[in-house]
């Protein structure tokens, strides 16, 4: 293993802890009676890494419907899994958000251009390494989030109910049916 997969391994480590750790925080501020655990917000981030993998290095993928309606059927069916009694669907989407989120920031590849120019002439034109959308989604990412962090560790620590800002949210979580009832 060289230098740089040691590099990458941490990358990818610190990206699950992290989306782990959202989801966990979205999670704390609805779900304030029952403990959740389970890994389930760090693999839901992974779909959003991928998702936002597939979208930042579109023009490199071959099969773009193919891998786009794969991912978006696997991200479906795990979101609608949460909304059975007793599944945290909030840590779910806490983590998928993350992983979303953090994929355009961790996961930037250059683009082919860029890779091939150590052969290129001596006055040819060098162009950036990633292209102007990357850029974008990158501070985009980043602000969205440093805010959306902040505001739900700082919603924890006062001890707020997400409920209390979202009437509806509960229904991201569990969905009454004849057959089961939601509790609180």
């Amino acid at each position: 293993m060289g230098q740089g997969s040691a590099w990458q391994s941490s990358v990818e480590a610190y990206h699950l802890h992290l989306a782990a750790r959202c989801g966990s925080v979205l999670s704390s501020l609805f779900i304030q009676r029952s403990i959740s655990v389970g890994a389930s917000g760090a693999l839901c981030g992974l779909l959003g890494v991928m998702l936002s993998e597939l979208l930042t290095n579109w023009t490199i993928y071959t099969n773009k419907a193919e891998a786009l309606i794969t991912l978006t059927v696997s991200i479906v069916i795990n979101l609608a899994v949460g909304i059975f009694p007793h599944v945290d669907n909030f840590a779910h989407i806490g983590g998928f958000l993350t992983g979303f989120l953090l994929g355009f920031v961790l996961l930037l590849c250059p683009q082919f251009g860029w890779v091939g120019r150590k052969h290129l002439p001596a006055g040819a034109r060098v162009t950036s390494k990633h292209k102007a959308y990357q850029y974008l989604f990158l501070v985009i990412t980043m602000v969205l989030l440093i805010v959306g962090f902040t505001v739900g560790l700082v919603m924890l620590f006062r001890g707020e109910n997400g409920h209390d800002h979202c009437s509806w949210c509960h229904y991201l979580s569990c969905v009454p049916t004849s057959k089961w009832h939601c509790g609180n």
